[in-house]
């Protein structure tokens, strides 16, 4: 089978590799459709960020059931699937209080073990989220980046009624601000350095754009002044002048979500610390995508928002084909972020990439 495989020093490459066989009695064999290029995947590539080399990475991916193990009962051949990443332990303490990302004993697919950017690859089944009828396979590669966002809104008691304002319009953002959007916010605003990205914020949802490297704070939240009451900031650019922002521009007991990962040190003015304390802000920290019964409501919230058609994608893809056309891709970002998200198409033929 074929496998895109990662080495040190940021070497990308085609491989031929051993298909994978069933180890245990709930492993599921799964013939991969897509996969997405995750942000956080770039480090792993390019600056020695990965758990181990050589890897093959992929937590963001969908695929067809070929074969299951004798306990596996409620997933059959053909099925469409989607790829839920985190392995927690399911029996340390945390995991008893369903708190599945703070599990000290987890694994992760496609990080600290190999992931989907191959043809096939056994997963176990606690590991899938089957995908309902008339589901695409790239919307179900979609499910896992999705409900990263959802899962800051579950944190925060929903987004109903609520004065959203997302600070980063990459792919986490712009997914964040469709499920605003259909979720009832009262209005998305989306804030950019890119005029780009805000245009396609506008196209797909959003309320409000304001270009951080045109306009101040201050500016900013005068702009904001109006909606300044019932606030829910979500951070998802990762920086330390984003977060920032974020509190800068935040109204009286805002919540905001921290989402985004960041890679530099962040130190706050002593006025900035001061709005936090002075504005009575509500900092939540985000991490990942799981609450609840196994895998979350946010799983089953992403379901209901494509099956009602809430989530444009086809905007959000900057490039989609094969294993070779998906190598030239990542390769040309030489560390730098993605413009648009790059997806892995198995189903993809070499004439039609």
């Amino acid at each position: 089978m074929k496998s895109v495989v990662i080495n040190a020093g940021g070497s990308v490459s085609v491989e031929e590799k051993a298909m994978p066989q069933l180890e245990s009695a709930d492993d599921v064999l799964v013939k991969v459709c897509c996969s997405g290029l995750c942000g956080s995947d770039i480090p792993r590539i390019f600056h020695n960020g990965a758990h181990f080399y050589p890897i093959t990475l992929g937590h963001e991916f969908s695929g067809i059931v070929q074969e299951t193990g004798s306990s596996v009962c409620d997933l059959k051949q053909g099925d469409l699937v989607s790829c839920v990443p985190l392995r927690p332990c399911f029996d340390c303490p945390e995991c008893e209080r369903q708190l599945w990302s703070q599990c000290k004993n987890y694994q992760f697919i496609g990080s600290r073990s190999h992931g989907g950017n191959s043809e096939y690859i056994v997963v176990p089944r606690n590991n899938l989220f089957l995908l309902p009828e008339g589901t695409t396979p790239t919307e179900g590669a979609f499910f896992e980046p999705m409900t990263v966002g959802l899962h800051a809104m579950e944190l925060a008691g929903g987004v109903e009624g609520k004065e959203v304002i997302i600070i980063g319009a990459g792919t986490i953002g712009l997914l964040a601000m469709q499920c605003a959007a259909a979720l009832g916010a009262k209005s998305v605003t989306a804030i950019d350095i890119n005029p780009e990205r805000l245009e396609l914020s506008k196209k797909i949802g959003a309320t409000y754009t304001y270009n951080s490297a045109e306009m101040s704070a201050e500016e900013i939240g005068k702009a904001l002044n109006e909606r300044r009451f019932d606030q829910l900031v979500l951070e998802t650019a990762g920086n330390p002048v984003t977060v920032q922002l974020a509190i800068q521009i935040a109204g009286p007991q805002a919540q905001i979500g921290l989402i985004g990962t960041l890679h530099h040190d962040l130190t706050l003015p002593e006025k900035t610390f001061g709005f936090i304390l002075r504005k009575e802000l509500r900092i939540l920290g985000s991490w990942m995508n799981y609450s609840g019964e196994w895998p979350g409501v946010e799983w089953k919230q992403a379901t209901k928002l494509f099956q009602e058609g809430k989530i444009d994608l086809a905007s959000l893809i900057a490039v989609q084909g094969n294993a070779e056309t998906y190598v030239d891709a990542v390769t040309a970002l030489n560390g730098k972020p993605m413009s648009g998200k790059i997806m892995l198409d198995f189903t993809t033929r070499i004439s039609d990439a």
